[in-house]
């Protein structure tokens, strides 16, 4: 068994490391990509510094808490991306039946969906994360800790994405909810959970899971919880075998090349 998930790592490292060599073939090209997103994700961020000089917090949160928000935002969505860009797509390779050419690979199906494609201006959103938390200088502890949540959000974003696309394999045209509900994570983790009350907090903790990819996290590298750290590490584990049960669930149900978008 341990050696069974060490070979699948191990294919997995490799196919990331083939994909960024794939990418790199046009220098100029990379180095723009990664260049432009380090600079669109500093405009927000200077958005927040003007906003916090006209009063002390939002939300309940500092300059430096924003900061952390945006960075490990960042982090886990780039993480995400660099090693797992193609189950962002998921949905589209169902509905088209394009899912032929990875059922045929002498490989575990999943693992090489997964691992199929790298999202190089991803590194951008990593490297602006991993900055933006340096410069908030949270210890040798708390830079521990924040890789630790840069993984466990990058699961989440992996396993929710992977769930939702599998969901296609029953209602075929999730593409665009599975767009949409990704992208919401981002565009909510950004902002305080001060803001949120009732219905819409509990939706954004469990539902659309803010709350646990940033703001529980965000929340412990300011003051750690070891019972919140257990709820963060358990969502994580849960969704993902939750995600990984859908797939392979769903998997029996393919059909072969154009046949999926013949139901459309």
């Amino acid at each position: 068994m341990l050696t069974a998930v060490k070979n699948q790592m191990r294919v997995c490292l490799l196919s990331v490391k083939y994909n960024i060599m794939r990418e790199m073939v046009n220098k100029v090209t990379f180095l723009t990509n990664i260049c432009f997103m380090l600079l669109n994700n500093a405009t927000f961020l200077v958005q927040w510094f003007i906003l916090l000089r006209l009063r002390e917090d939002v939300g309940g949160y500092t300059m430096r808490e924003i900061m952390l928000l945006w960075g490990l935002t960042a982090t886990s969505f780039g993480l995400s991306h660099i090693l797992f860009a193609r189950v962002f797509s998921l949905s589209e390779l169902i509905i088209k039946g394009k899912l032929d050419s990875f059922l045929v690979q002498p490989k575990n199906v999943l693992v090489s969906v997964l691992t199929s494609s790298t999202d190089i201006s991803a590194i951008g959103d990593f490297l602006y994360g991993v900055v933006i938390v340096c410069i908030c200088r949270p210890g040798v502890g708390g830079f521990f800790l924040f890789l630790l949540f840069a993984v466990t959000g990058a699961v989440i974003f992996t396993s929710f994405a992977l769930l939702l696309g599998s969901l296609s394999f029953w209602f075929v045209r999730m593409d665009m909810v599975q767009d949409q509900m990704v992208m919401n994570i981002v565009s909510f983790a950004t902002y305080p959970d001060g803001i949120f009350n009732g219905v819409t907090r509990f939706l954004l903790y469990f539902v659309i899971p803010a709350g646990m990819t940033v703001w529980h996290p965000v929340h412990m590298l300011v003051r750690f919880e070891a019972g919140m750290l257990f709820t963060v590490l358990g969502y994580a584990g849960g969704l993902t075998a939750l995600a990984v049960a859908v797939f392979y669930k769903g998997l029996k149900r393919y059909a072969s090349g154009n046949l999926m978008e013949a139901r459309l």
